[in-house]
């Protein structure tokens, strides 16, 4: 399934880490009465990844030893990153049609890029929430999750802690650079911009509006 599909009824939100993306597809589909395609719902597309279609999605299901992982450049890990992204594109196009021949309004937490997402989709059915690109940097490792405290633990136990840390931020410096940070918010859609000082509720009348939900 391609970009010749046109999703009518689908509504994403795109934007940085830290950003209250997830937040806002669970809020705006219990408000609705629609499907949240929450962050990484690509996870339950059926069937096993090939890893000649998909190298970087089954790159961390291949992985022998996880302490490669995080032991990669800088730029190849900010290269698997952007491989990950096409290939979550992919499996994502086809896995909306089947979600949005529903009779309910989607919402969407997606990896699908602002070049697709213009050719699939109303330009008022897309949403970019961005947070200070410094956010991820300092907060990367606070977040309980299991995904982020393994990859801690992982960077604990290396040889010299403090220079595997040092080899992972400057990934992540990469992924969060000034340079993605523009793109989105100069993408043409509307933006959110992260604000401490604003609540859940506020943020949610600021997301229907720009969808048209109010």
């Amino acid at each position: 399934m391609g970009r010749n599909v046109f999703f009518e009824n689908a509504y994403f939100i795109i934007g940085t880490s830290y950003a209250g993306k997830s937040t806002m597809v669970k809020e705006l589909a219990k408000k609705h009465g629609g499907v949240a395609c929450e962050e990484n719902y690509h996870d339950n597309y059926p069937g096993e990844l090939d890893a000649e279609e998909f190298p970087c999605l089954t790159y961390t299901r291949d992985l022998e030893d996880w302490h490669d992982f995080i032991r990669r450049s800088p730029q190849e890990y900010k290269d698997w990153i952007d491989g990950v992204k096409k290939e979550c594109e992919t499996i994502e196009l086809r896995m909306l049609p089947e979600i949005c021949s529903q009779s309910k309004k989607v919402f969407v937490d997606t990896n699908i890029s602002i070049e697709t997402l213009k050719e699939i989709a109303p330009s008022d059915h897309v949403l970019v929430m961005l947070s200070d690109p410094e956010i991820p940097l300092k907060r990367f490792f606070d977040r309980p999750d299991p995904e982020k405290q393994f990859l801690y633990k992982l960077i604990m136990e290396e040889p010299d802690p403090a220079k595997a840390m040092d080899n992972y931020r400057k990934g992540l410096e990469l992924i969060c650079s000034k340079e993605s940070y523009d793109e989105l918010e100069r993408s043409g859609f509307h933006v959110i911009h992260r604000d401490e000082e604003r609540t859940i509720e506020q943020t949610l009348a600021m997301a229907e509006k720009a969808f048209g939900l109010i």
